[in-house]
């Protein structure tokens, strides 16, 4: 075991040194290699294209073959653009990050606090522009609100304690999948007023499956905790809808989601979120991740192994 901490701490210390070490170049450079990256990954490697190419034939049938390889090929440079902008946060000043990544609708967070007594915000995100970014929101909020996020750690551990580094640094709290329920409680009896990020567009695990919601023409599984938790802690819900204006700018206005008591049911809220997500995919299709095997767990193949009781 203390071999195997030794081997995690220099491959930790290595990526890191290699990512400032790349940081540091201004970002034009960055993109100078991000576009030589882009040639690589698609046309060398082609990392992913049959995932990626199926999944937008299946989300856009209505489109023609060309537009979406157009789809396609935008995708992929916006991909290498997300992994140097990654990178670049090992060093980007809190000016710098300000100015690349603006949120709006703040305000409407901070009403539901202050005024409307609410100590929980949960807010809803994809994996749609540079959502590492983000985590910068404590430069922009009310420091008397805490800011969260949660987060599924990797299975490689160096490289999972490089990415906690990177979100903490804006001082932010990132917790575990797994620990979430435990954290909010505590939360709740310290009565801290926080806001916690989920990203919930992730397949869920066969028995994590409770609910599907057509979402880009195929019946999707998705996550729900975010709402079953929210609703114990009376939570007020928010979607984030991010644009990229230009190259390495971003601006996130946060939506306030509603339903009338009256007429909400069990996972209201999750669909509106699958429902908002649609909408902003559809408007700049490439900022998605579409090399996630999303649909590799079918609504038929659940109800199978509901039906034959092997749901693992």
């Amino acid at each position: 075991m203390e071999k195997q901490d030794k081997w995690t701490n220099l491959m930790y210390y290595v990526v890191f040194g290699l990512s400032h070490l790349l940081s540091l170049l201004p970002f034009c450079i960055l993109y100078f290699l991000s576009d030589g990256l882009y040639l690589l990954m698609y046309y060398c490697i082609k990392y992913r294209r049959d995932v990626v190419r199926d999944n937008l034939l299946k989300s856009f049938p209505e489109k023609s073959l060309d537009e979406l390889i157009r789809i396609e090929k935008k995708f992929y440079h916006f991909f290498c653009d997300y992994f140097v902008e990654t990178l670049k946060l090992t060093s980007i000043s809190k000016k710098e990050m300000r100015k690349r990544m603006v949120f709006r609708g703040v305000e409407q967070v901070e009403q539901a606090v202050h005024e409307e007594g609410h100590n929980f915000i949960f807010l809803y995100l994809g994996h749609y522009c540079n959502w590492e970014w983000i985590a910068s929101l404590p430069y922009t909020i009310s420091p008397s609100i805490h800011c969260a996020q949660i987060y599924h750690p990797l299975y490689n551990k160096a490289v999972d304690r490089f990415f906690l580094k990177l979100r903490n640094q804006f001082g932010g709290e990132c917790i575990p999948m797994k620990n979430t329920l435990r954290r909010v409680i505590e939360l709740k009896r310290e009565k801290r007023p926080t806001m916690i990020g989920f990203i919930s567009d992730q397949l869920p695990k066969w028995n994590s499956m409770h609910f599907f919601v057509p979402f880009l023409h195929r019946e999707t599984a998705v996550f729900t905790g975010a709402e079953q938790i929210g609703r114990q802690v009376k939570a007020v819900y928010f979607f984030a809808d991010i644009i990229r204006p230009r190259r390495g700018y971003y601006e996130c206005t946060f939506r306030r989601m509603e339903i009338p008591e009256v007429n909400r049911t069990e996972y209201d809220m999750t669909a509106m979120f699958m429902e908002q997500l649609e909408q902003m995919i559809r408007k700049a299709p490439q900022y998605w991740l579409w090399t996630h095997k999303r649909w590799k767990r079918t609504k038929e193949e659940w109800l199978r192994r509901q039906q034959d009781s092997t749901i693992k």
